[in-house]
């Protein structure tokens, strides 16, 4: 996750052209912003601050903040794009907010055939994650259990732990030297997880934006196989001291193809509460996130 697809310039390239919803200029929710971490989430973030004294445990620190400041509702739609151009897009829909007690994302994916995967999860000040999941005709949620949390999401690069930034709350941090990602100076801090850490990633190192203090380049480590998987956030914007992307790419390396979460509309101020994270609220017939 989350990432950011870097360079506004890059988001306007040959190679995403195939995308007209990510045109979203004149949408009246362009406000939103889009994460990955989740993302990316998925993407809000709060405005740029002054450094502090040690500006590179700030990128870090920043980052923490920009999660704990989370209330968004987003819809869009995440296309998986295969080597050989074929396509297969979800509507996707999501909501998140942090809690005293920690952070809740709420989504829903729904797929070409209409079929519905829900997600609830709940991510807490360490990083710990839970995941409620309620897949197609189910009418009740259950836990994923931890080994499925690597699974592809709706057979996208996304899995279900991309959804939340846990790795900025692991006790393991690391800044490195300084780097540039295309344009921008960049913050360099790579997350390890520890025995502590329920994760399937090893490490993730994050290309933090000097300026905002947001990641523009993402590289996960899975555990075990030392398989990477890249996250870019493409088409950066501020509006109303908010930044946002409009699109988040992921891909896994050796794998042709790429999956992309294309954000359409949604709101950066949503005053969520408690009862809108109840994945109860779905009935059999399948109520929408609302």
């Amino acid at each position: 996750m989350t990432f950011l697809r870097h360079l506004a310039m890059r988001s306007r390239s040959r190679k995403f052209a195939w995308y007209p919803e990510a045109k979203w200029a004149n949408c009246a929710f362009r406000t939103i912003p889009a994460s990955i971490a989740l993302l990316v989430l998925w993407s809000l973030v709060h405005p740029s601050r002054a450094f502090a004294a040690n500006p590179d445990q700030d990128a870090l620190t920043g980052s923490r903040q920009r999660i704990e400041k989370l209330d968004y509702r987003m819809s869009g739609r995440l296309t998986r794009l295969e080597g050989n151009g074929k396509r297969t897009s979800y509507k996707f829909v999501a909501k998140a907010h942090w809690f005293p007690d920690g952070l809740r994302l709420l989504c829903e994916i729904s797929g070409p055939d209409a079929e519905k995967t829900r997600l609830l999860l709940h991510m807490n000040v360490t990083g710990h994650v839970t995941i409620e999941a309620m897949f197609p005709g189910e009418k009740t949620a259950s836990v994923l259990p931890f080994e499925r949390w690597n699974d592809p999401l709706v057979g996208t690069d996304f899995s279900y732990e991309d959804m939340v930034e846990s790795q900025f709350f692991w006790k393991n941090q690391e800044v490195l030297a300084p780097e540039k990602y295309g344009a921008r100076d960049c913050f360099v801090v790579k997350s390890k997880s520890g025995s502590q850490d329920q994760t399937h990633y090893d490490s993730v190192t994050s290309w933090i934006d000097r300026g905002i203090l947001y990641p523009v380049h993402v590289v996960k480590t899975l555990r075990g196989t030392g398989q990477q998987k890249e996250f870019i956030n493409y088409g950066l914007r501020q509006v109303g001291g908010v930044w946002s992307a409009t699109q988040v790419e992921a891909k896994l390396q050796g794998k042709p193809g790429s999956s992309i979460l294309v954000i359409e509309g949604g709101t950066g101020k949503a005053n969520l509460g408690r009862k809108d994270f109840d994945l109860s609220q779905f009935n059999a017939q399948g109520e929408k996130v609302k």
